[in-house]
């Protein structure tokens, strides 16, 4: 039976960043994924780096803070193990909200247009944000073969049945075979509960599309409100999104939900009404009951991150090293209470 220093349930953005983290530590870590690597709300996700969402919780500033720190540090070790440039599409995001505070610089309906020409702005005040995104896809494709390089076992098509502890590690039964591990992290997103019932995590589905716009009219910054987002791709390619649905585990996609998508799109930039729809997927995002993600030590030799919800891509460094440093018994650079699963225990008593 092989035996592992760090065995990671989760082949998404945030178990292969924590793999990475492990891994130049000097650790031997194996990575299970119960399909293939990086396909599932990795993949799906728009790729922005949106730290200062108004919509984002107040608990994942200093996490957000880290993992943006962090993120062209962990760029860079994905491209020179992989060889494949990830290469970031916009640089600013203007933002829309129904209701500005005093201290929020509202652009003027001119500055409006210059950034998003064509903009239907009728309710909304928007803000210009220092932001950079990039497409999700393109990290998909090489962060896998960055992990394998760095040394990490990657094992794709490979369910983990069952974990049980004991006194110095943990016991996995996968479809594989039998493994032994001196530590576990259940990193496994929308399917971390299978691993452990007693997490609140449940599949959130979003559509997602991308539109193809020609024509000499185009936009290089994210537009973005709270009911949809449009990102550009560059080649007049937009990604735009997103539902945000309870449906199981349902990956289906509908037409009418992609249809009233791209109109909420047209609505906020009515010259999609030239653009065709090239491209359609769906995402399942692991939503905790709070909408915060999960971050705990689990057992003597278990670890748990998941319920990253619609934050996934931009806090997977600060994640991994957070997590990485618990593992490694350091002191990690944040405080995680924020993130404990004791707050659910806590919600529970008070109702």
């Amino acid at each position: 039976m092989s035996h592992l220093d760090v065995a990671i349930a989760g082949g998404g953005i945030i178990g292969l960043a924590t793999a990475l983290e492990l891994a130049a530590a000097g650790r031997k870590v194996t990575a299970f994924d119960k399909g293939e690597a990086m396909s599932e709300a990795s993949r799906a996700a728009a790729g922005m780096l949106a730290g200062n969402d108004p919509e984002n919780p107040r608990e994942l500033r200093a996490l957000a803070r880290l993992s943006l720190a962090l993120y062209p540090e962990f760029l860079s070790s994905v491209e020179r193990l992989s060889g494949v440039r990830v290469p970031i599409r916009t640089t600013r995001t203007l933002q829309g909200v129904k209701h500005a505070t005093a201290s929020t610089h509202i652009l003027s309906e001119a500055e409006v247009q210059v950034l998003a020409p064509g903009a239907d702005t009728t309710g909304w005040h928007f803000f210009l944000l220092h932001e950079q995104s990039f497409d999700a896809w393109d990290l998909a494709e090489c962060l896998p073969t960055a992990v394998r390089a760095a040394g990490v076992e990657l094992r794709d098509r490979t369910s983990i049945v069952s974990v049980r502890e004991n006194k110095t590690g943990v016991h996995l039964d996968t479809t594989a075979g039998a493994f032994s591990a001196s530590s576990f992290l259940n990193a496994a997103g929308a399917w971390s509960p299978q691993l452990d019932p007693s997490l609140p995590v449940v599949p959130r589905k979003g559509h997602m599309l991308t539109a193809e716009l020609p024509g000499p009219v185009q936009m290089d910054c994210v537009l973005r409100t709270d009911n949809v987002y449009i990102v550009p791709r560059g080649q007049g390619r937009y990604t735009i999104g997103p539902t945000l649905e309870d449906a199981g585990f349902d990956k289906e996609i509908y037409a009418d939900r992609i249809h009233g998508l791209f109109q909420k799109a047209i609505d906020l930039w009515p010259v999609l009404r030239d653009a065709r729809i090239a491209e359609t997927w769906t995402g399942l995002r692991p939503g905790s009951d709070d909408g915060l993600p999960i971050l705990d030590r689990t057992g003597d030799h278990r670890w748990v991150a998941t319920g990253h919800f619609k934050n996934g891509i931009m806090l997977a460094p600060g994640t991994a090293r957070v997590v990485s440093q618990w593992i490694l018994g350091a002191k990690p650079s944040i405080d995680l209470s924020p993130f404990r699963c004791a707050r659910f225990d806590t919600a529970a008593v008070s109702s």
